[in-house]
């Protein structure tokens, strides 16, 4: 496996340079894995950061315990369906949440 010829496909489809990809390729052919993120967990983080709210302030505004969404965002647990979305109408309509931010 030739890594530069990996390395240098992906900055072709992409069409821009990633400084730090050929150690990534290095460590994940090695199988050293840094920590991994879900979909869900960036969501959940986007959204609050969309609103410029710190996670207390979030958490209050969806009237959720700070632990739950300290856990959602750290990935230790799936947030519910329901709060799945609120995230992507937060991220696609944050104009909706300016009178109750």
């Amino acid at each position: 496996m030739n890594i530069e010829n990996i390395k240098e496909a992906i900055e072709a489809d992409a069409g821009e340079i990633f400084p730090d990809l050929e150690k990534s390729l290095k460590e994940s052919i090695a199988g050293q894995h840094e920590r991994v993120y879900t979909p869900e967990q960036i969501l959940i983080r986007d959204a609050r950061k969309q609103l410029k709210l710190s996670q207390q302030a979030f958490a209050d505004l969806i009237n959720t315990p700070v632990a739950t969404l300290r856990d959602w965002e750290q990935g230790r647990y799936t947030p519910p369906g329901v709060m799945l979305k609120l995230a992507e109408i937060v991220l696609h309509h944050p104009e909706v949440f300016k009178h109750v931010a």
